[in-house]
């Protein structure tokens, strides 16, 4: 997904300073960087200048980047919440071997 964020920032890139020419929407590419295209674009946009002076969509993208390591952080079990029910089983686990 990077692979095709990049080449959607560079095509679109490309296209504004044409002028005129039809250009990839906003949506196309937080939808790109949501589906984990967002290291590509973030590479992308400091390789093309692209998108950085535009804080609204830039809010949207950082949004998305925190969205993703949260995610990865939960994932790997960084965040998990202890329940009372798995700290109580916890307990009588740590009672038995004692």
């Amino acid at each position: 997904m990077s692979a095709v964020a990049f080449f959607l920032y560079w095509s679109d890139k490309r296209r504004a300073e044409r002028r005129g020419e039809w250009r990839t929407s906003e949506a196309m590419l937080h939808g790109v960087e949501l589906l984990g295209g967002w290291p590509g674009a973030l590479i992308a946009q400091r390789a093309f200048r692209h998108k950085l002076q535009k804080t609204s969509y830039m809010i949207v993208f950082w949004a998305i980047v925190a969205l993703h390591a949260a995610g990865w952080l939960w994932w790997s079990g960084a965040i998990h919440a202890q329940t009372p029910q798995k700290n109580a089983v916890e307990r009588q686990a740590a009672a038995a071997a004692a």
